[in-house]
């Protein structure tokens, strides 16, 4: 759908050397010796993440769901859109589905992608796939218990203005509500 959206990087890249330094429940951490393009050699600490998906999901009334969820790492709560960890072989789509209905409680009949980001390319290989869900309709949430999260819909105009100015920290989310923002106003 948006083109001037989609990262572009060489795929076929591999460490000519990597070293396992940690293998958790979700991520690992390598050191890899790589050839960069410019014939450098380089030593990098890469920690390794499945990827995830986070959907900005609008009501009839122009209002989007954010989470105020509480972050231990971040040392207390963030507005943050629905998201989560992609499942072995589960399609970026399918969870986005997923979360929405788990952490939100509804689910949408329409779905558009708003692109990928990258959360910290200089040292995590998370990719984060971005989606704008339309056509809300209620659904049984299911939290799981090491989530503590509210609920909220907030107008897209405001929720916009919070990703601007700094409330929605999120980078992830931010980035969300500004593509699906520019999205709506695109094709109304």
């Amino acid at each position: 759908m948006h083109a001037h959206w989609r990262l572009s990087y060489d795929a076929t890249m591999k460490p000519d050397k990597q070293t396992v330094n940690f293998t958790g429940r979700i991520i690992s951490v390598t050191t890899d010796e790589v050839l960069l393009p410019n014939g450098h050699r380089a030593l990098l600490e890469v920690v390794h993440h499945p990827g995830g998906a986070a959907v900005a999901a609008l009501d009839d009334s122009q209002r989007i769901c954010l989470l105020r969820q509480y972050r231990y790492v971040a040392d207390g709560w963030l507005w943050e859109l629905p998201a989560g960890k992609l499942e072995p072989d589960e399609p970026p789509l399918a969870t986005a589905q997923r979360e929405l209905t788990e952490e939100a409680g509804v689910s949408a009949r329409h779905w558009d992608s708003l692109g990928t980001v990258l959360s910290s390319p200089g040292v995590f290989s998370e990719r984060l796939h971005l989606f704008l869900a339309r056509d809300i309709m209620p659904a049984a949430s299911a939290h799981e218990r090491a989530e503590v999260i509210e609920v909220h819909w907030v107008a897209l105009e405001e929720a916009r203005d919070w990703a601007l100015g700094g409330r929605i920290a999120d980078c992830k989310s931010a980035l969300g509500v500004l593509r699906a923002h520019e999205a709506i106003r695109r094709t109304g």
